[in-house]
């Protein structure tokens, strides 16, 4: 399968040592995908004849954001024929809501930071029994509201809207992180320390990380929404 990896964002300049949000998500879904990259915040867009699926990165932009480039990646969206795959990571999450008839903004309820468990609230084809899910977060923004017909399958009281699988269109995202690897997921919560202005949030966060996570289950659920 052809996967064009829209990519909105990269490591910050601090983490630049650490692999690409793209190479991150080409890593989650593993052999038997042929990735190709594109950085649209630069104007590279992908062919959407030659691709069967797209998945969007994660990004430190907000789909509010005032850029000619997040309005370009949702007309973009809103082009694709219903039957091309597409898969949303955080920021993809959101801007595929905000594409698709819903909004995203920033949180009332501030950062969501560490390792955060979502339970499952319906259940996919793709999915497997698991009551619920624990994996790596960074955010201030989230969906606040779904987009008409969208089916949730997982969320939290902090993130009722987690996952989501998308009406009449062949779409899945999710505002958790299952392409950070732990290290990852601490190094750049620390990168956020100066802005949190909470050393507790961070603390726990940090802590919340150590648990065990389910980052390779949710990857095998993205897997097998892509192959059916």
């Amino acid at each position: 399968m052809r996967i064009a990896i829209l990519e909105t964002g990269r490591p910050p300049a601090r983490l630049s040592h650490f692999p690409s949000y793209a190479a991150m998500s080409a890593d989650l879904l593993g052999p038997g995908y042929a990735c190709a990259a594109f950085d649209v915040r630069a104007g590279e867009w992908p062919d959407p004849a030659a691709h069967e699926a797209f998945l969007i990165t994660g990004s430190p932009a907000g789909v509010y954001d005032p850029l000619p480039w997040i309005a370009d990646l949702v007309a973009f969206l809103r082009a694709l024929p219903p039957d091309r795959k597409l898969v949303g990571i955080c920021f993809g999450h959101q801007v595929m809501a905000e594409a698709f008839g819903g909004r995203a903004e920033k949180a009332s309820c501030g950062w969501g930071l560490g390792l955060h468990a979502y339970d499952i609230t319906a259940r996919a084809p793709f999915m497997d029994a698991a009551a619920h899910i624990a994996v790596p977060v960074s955010h201030q923004d989230q969906v606040t509201v779904p987009p008409p017909g969208a089916r949730v399958l997982a969320g939290s009281a902090f993130t009722p809207y987690g996952v989501l699988e998308y009406a009449d269109r062949a779409a899945l995202s999710c505002q958790c992180h299952p392409e950070f690897r732990p290290d990852y997921a601490r190094a750049l919560t620390r990168n956020h320390g100066a802005a949190l202005r909470d050393p507790a949030l961070m603390e726990r966060a940090l802590a919340s990380l150590e648990a065990p996570h389910d980052s390779a289950r949710l990857g095998g659920w993205i897997r097998r929404f892509l192959a059916a």
